[in-house]
């Protein structure tokens, strides 16, 4: 049985000026529990995809809809959208001062009122479900140390608990490794893969090759702002994606 799509792009396009489109007529879908890498060089169209998916950036054509929702049709199908998505970034985004269960409560504010985050005073039930979150991330001895005494990969860590208790049906990871060492890369990688455990579908932009395969269930390659590859990972033109960075001189 095919996976429910979470989210899906048709057409996008998108330019910054005559001469300079970002995106250009692409195409996506995206399963529940799928981990799909997008990789291509700087400038390839990335950051404006993940921008459109979360309705940061308004293509100038296609669709977007995300859980059912599509972005583009109105304020209220907008919000919707929004509450179904956990964005993930390279730089972490992380309260320093507040401990990393504190942090991962966060991710609740959609779902709880505005002042029991604000004070800090949640239920019971949302504290066991940050603890569990922390837990699938392999964090749950450190829910009571400060965000600003973990290393990067654990921050990157505590990031992912927190769009886990989000109950987000699509993380979007933008370079969630660009500033980790090795060991922290495949770390966070596979925490990104315990969320596809739990359900979640994952769309990820790396670039490096080797993370994607070991990672990813497909790979979407751009370039240019198109799509030039889009294969389940077994079937791979890897030489194919290398000559992409070779020729960019990335």
């Amino acid at each position: 049985m095919a996976a429910v799509v979470v989210a899906a792009a048709r057409g996008l396009t998108k330019r910054y000026a005559p001469d300079v489109t970002a995106l250009d007529d692409v195409d996506l879908a995206v399963g529940a529990g799928e981990f799909v890498a997008v990789l291509g060089p700087s400038g390839a169209g990335k950051t404006t995809l993940f921008r459109c998916l979360t309705g940061l950036t308004r293509p100038d054509r296609g669709t977007v809809r995300v859980d059912g929702h599509d972005v583009w049709s109105g304020p209220r199908e907008l919000r919707q959208a929004r509450r179904a998505v956990a964005l993930i970034f390279q730089q972490f985004n992380l309260i320093r001062r507040l401990t990393a269960l504190e942090n991962v409560l966060v991710g609740r504010l959609a779902h709880v009122p505005t002042w029991r985050v604000v004070l800090r005073r949640f239920t019971r039930a949302d504290r066991q479900l940050a603890l569990r979150c922390l837990d699938t991330v392999g964090l749950l001895d450190k829910a009571a140390v400060r965000a600003d005494q973990l290393s990067g990969g654990q921050q990157q860590r505590v990031a992912i608990a927190r769009a886990l208790a989000q109950n987000a049906k699509l993380i979007l990871a933008d370079e969630p490794v660009a500033s980790l060492d090795p060991e922290s890369s495949a770390t966070v990688l596979q925490s990104l893969r315990s969320a596809v455990g739990a359900g979640v579908a994952v769309v990820a932009s790396l670039h490096q090759v080797h993370l994607a395969r070991a990672y990813a269930d497909r790979i979407v390659a751009l370039r240019d702002g198109r799509v030039v590859e889009d294969a389940a990972t077994a079937r791979l033109d890897v030489r194919a994606i290398e000559q992409i960075y070779e020729r960019s001189g990335a």
